[in-house]
Formats: structure tokens, C-alpha cells, sequence
């Protein structure tokens, strides 16, 4: 097994001062702001197949990303 980077565990403060509160927020926003739909409109959908499923999922998210091109350009 290959270990790549490590992750730093933060020790928990006795007395917070608000700035991992501020920086939780910053990455909601960003995250929030990263897609605003998946592209494939509300409701239930009963497929026969994996394949069924996966070419509506790639054909709403291709149909998306053209109108957010139409959108920006």
C-alpha cells in the first residue's frame, strides 16, 4: 500500500475563537458555488439496466454543460 500526503489532525480547542467557523464557511461557499444543479431534473426514474441509467445521466450532464456554454459565451 502507498501512503500519499498526510492529513494533519486538528486538537480540539477548550475555547474557540471562530476561525475554523470562518473557514468551514469559506468551503461551503465554494463548494456551494461549484454547481449549482446536477443537470438531471427532480424525480424518480426506474431503469432496466446500469447502461439504461448511466446514458441519461450522460446525456443530461452533456445537455447542462452545452447550456451553460450557450450561458457564458
Amino acid at each position: 500500500m502507498i501512503t500519499v500526503g498526510y492529513r494533519r489532525e486538528r486538537p480540539i480547542a477548550t475555547q474557540g475563537d471562530g476561525t475554523l467557523l470562518a473557514e468551514g464557511a469559506r468551503f461551503s461557499e465554494t463548494i456551494a458555488h461549484l454547481a449549482k444543479s446536477t443537470f438531471i431534473p427532480k424525480g424518480v426514474y426506474r431503469f432496466r439496466s446500469h447502461l439504461e441509467a448511466n446514458t441519461q445521466q450522460a446525456d443530461c450532464l452533456a445537455k447542462g454543460m452545452g447550456r451553460l456554454a450557450a450561458e457564458r459565451a
